[in-house]
């Protein structure tokens, strides 16, 4: 049962191997996290932007391999409401990548695993951990 979805630079930490990955593919939890589509988006993106483009693609697509990938259409409704919800506090988020993983967490009750906690934390309902710290 999916309980995790995990932020880009969580994504990032364990393509480093600053989390251990192949103790993440062996283990129970791959089959208990997911990411976000946006989540994908932002990966290949810093693939194809490094000096190794070919290579990153690669060791992104074996760590895509089997592991869930949420659709944003599901956190709608979620991502509508906070982003307003922040624009009438005065504080937007700006980043809208980070909009749209967060309330992909509220929507799908999911813990968001993450490093960026500073970026979550007015989330209305959200559940963090971070995993790196």
């Amino acid at each position: 049962m999916i309980q995790y979805i995990l932020d880009t630079n969580i994504c990032v930490f364990f393509l480093r191997g600053k989390l251990n990955f192949n103790e993440f593919i062996k283990g129970e939890w791959r089959e208990s996290c997911c990411i976000s589509e946006v989540t994908v988006l932002e990966l290949h993106f810093g693939a194809a932007n490094s000096n190794n483009p070919k290579k990153h693609h690669e060791a992104i697509n074996v760590f895509l391999h089997g592991l869930t990938v949420f659709p944003i259409a599901r956190c709608a409704e979620v991502y509508a409401k906070e982003k307003t919800r922040f624009r009438k506090l005065g504080t937007p988020l700006n980043d809208e990548f980070d909009l749209i993983i967060g309330a992909s967490a509220i929507a799908n009750d999911l813990t968001l695993i993450t490093d960026n906690v500073k970026h979550f934390k007015n989330f209305e309902n959200i559940k963090i951990e971070n995993w790196f710290r």
